[in-house]
């Protein structure tokens, strides 16, 4: 409620802002990150990096090291010198010789670092100011980037890791993502968005991609016998979280570039969304606009009516796309599988960059997850159990519980300045102490965790959700954790509620086991955990959670 209630007041200020035209000059005095982009456009560091590179880190204006986050890199925790660096993959894909190089790039300048994200990257981390440009040239060697991987840029174009080979799946959207990406990836014209700005794009049935949660969403449907694409916009997390809405089009695949630049360039021409960072994202231009007049003011840019979608895709079922599963018959009727491999909790090392990378077939490609883990493609029935054997060696089972495929850790602790705790090896541990409760019967959890509200591992929207916090003791504050319910992503998809605050690290596993005990032993047929704590009462579900504490809880 404090969230929502937070939303109505944010946007009857912006409703007041509407009586008068806002003007570039007010923007600027009111937004810094504003004024920096307005004195030199970010992408135009990589015309002086070598002088950054260069320089003392001690000596680096703040100005310069925003800037940089244009091309991929953060702060690491804590901020001395060493870099995270995001290499921008779309629908998460690499070549053997790419992966190679991303491992030899880690074990070289990052101390073999390496993370898959839930945007179907990989970031390395110790990565030092003054190797970037040795970092950056051998990325581009291999056909790799990272601009536009972080920064107020079109960030990395998701979608389902099986596009194209996906015998189910509605129309193959893989030359939709490289048109869109080969326009929006390192175009100086959207590199001045008024926030990140995240496309996802698919034609999976399950709609594995969770285009619920994206400021644009192409969602892949036949219509009339011709492939295309509803639009489902205003989706986004953080910490004002929101599912997105369908614009009611249908747009036809040939047509989705210039729909997606209509719909980008009137939220960026909108100086509505540039006076302040906390409402600069597009979700606010969707509660704002509505749907409905957000549809209005594309069909005026573009001059036409769009098509209204007949009738909305809704995903059917759900999956990981983890295992062996034969692909869509190729040339010649050549039978061809995928591996779905889990790398719980999303960490893979340099060496294994390159190992997995070495035992690739000819052709084989590999597809990150936004689940974070690695498909590896184009597999002949002859390689299967070759290929398995081998990256079992290397250090990844296929034969896990799939929980452990299903969950996802932000990166945290130690490398993020925003985290105020254990994020990855949280996860490990709940993931772990229900393994051994409950084995197989408890498989099918998504569990999500994040270190903070920032919300890249998704918390708000897993079966169950979790955010790092802290709490107030007699000794101080000591590491806790909100727990959200209700959240869910596919059909009836819905933001979750914290309904427990501020619990205690030591208790989290505990809370967690009492909720998964509860579901399984009262659901109905088939029916998910967060389903039946819909039909629990807030006060049920706490009780449930904290047991014999209940009482004392805050």
């Amino acid at each position: 409620m404090e969230l929502e209630e937070r939303g109505a007041a944010e946007s009857a200020r912006t409703s007041r802002r509407r009586e008068r035209p806002l003007t570039q000059e007010e923007v600027l005095r009111r937004n810094s990150v504003e004024r920096i982009k307005a004195e030199r456009h970010p992408f135009d560091v990589l015309g002086y990096l070598p002088t950054l590179a260069a320089t003392s880190y001690e000596e680096i204006a703040e100005e310069e090291i925003l800037r940089l986050q244009w091309y991929g890199l953060y702060h690491d925790k804590p901020k001395v010198g060493e870099f995270m660096l995001r290499v921008k993959l779309p629908n998460g894909e690499l070549t053997a010789a790419q992966l190679d190089a991303v491992g030899r790039v880690s074990e070289e300048f990052g101390a073999g670092s390496g993370e898959l994200t839930t945007r179907q990257d990989i970031q390395l981390h110790h990565i030092r100011l003054e190797t970037l440009p040795q970092v950056l040239e051998r990325l581009g060697e291999a056909g790799l980037n990272t601009a536009g991987g972080c920064g107020d840029n079109v960030r990395n174009i998701t979608g389902c890791p099986v596009a194209g080979v996906d015998p189910d799946e509605r129309f193959d959207v893989t030359p939709t993502i490289r048109e869109l990406h080969g326009f929006f990836s390192g175009n100086r014209a959207y590199g001045n968005l008024p926030r990140k700005h995240k496309y996802t794009i698919s034609a999976c049935r399950c709609h594995c991609n969770a285009p619920e949660i994206h400021d644009i969403a192409l969602v892949g449907v036949i219509q009339d016998g011709r492939a295309g694409y509803s639009y489902w916009v205003g989706g986004g997390l953080s910490s004002v979280p929101r599912i997105g809405r369908s614009l009611g089009v249908f747009v036809p695949a040939e047509e989705a570039l210039e729909v997606s630049r209509g719909l980008t360039e009137l939220w960026s021409e909108d100086l509505r969304y540039r006076m302040s960072r906390a409402r600069a994202r597009f979700k606010f231009m969707v509660d704002d606009d509505g749907p409905e007049l957000l549809r209005e003011k594309l069909e005026t840019r573009l001059g036409r009516k769009l098509q209204d979608i007949q009738v909305e895709p809704a995903p059917e079922g759900r999956t990981d796309h983890l295992g062996i599963h034969a692909q869509r018959p190729g040339p010649g009727g050549v039978g061809l599988f995928w591996i779905g491999v889990p790398v719980f909790p999303g960490l893979i090392t340099g060496v294994q960059m390159r190992e997995v990378a070495a035992l690739l077939p000819e052709g084989a490609l590999v597809r990150i997850t936004r689940e974070q883990n690695f498909l590896i493609l184009n597999v002949p029935a002859a390689e299967v159990e070759r290929v398995v054997e081998r990256v079992r060696h290397v250090g990844f089972e296929l034969n896990l519980n799939p929980m452990r495929g299903h969950s996802i850790g932000c990166t945290g602790d130690p490398h993020c300045n925003f985290a105020v705790g254990d994020t990855k090896p949280k996860l490990v541990e709940i993931v772990t102490h229900l393994e051994n409760r409950f084995g197989e019967r408890a498989s099918d959890l998504r569990l999500y965790l994040d270190g903070c509200p920032h919300a890249c591992g998704q918390h708000w929207v897993g079966d169950l959700g979790f955010q790092g916090t802290t709490r107030n003791s007699e000794t101080g504050k000591i590491p806790s954790y909100d727990v959200i319910v209700r959240g869910k992503l596919g059909p009836d998809a819905a933001i979750g509620r914290p309904l427990l605050r501020r619990i205690p690290s030591q208790m989290v596993s505990g809370c967690t086991e009492r909720l998964v005990e509860t579901w399984l032993d009262e659901r109905e047929p088939d029916e998910g955990l967060p389903e039946f704590y819909r039909r629990q009462p807030d006060e049920r579900i706490q009780v449930i959670a904290l047991g014999e504490a209940a009482e004392t809880a805050p």
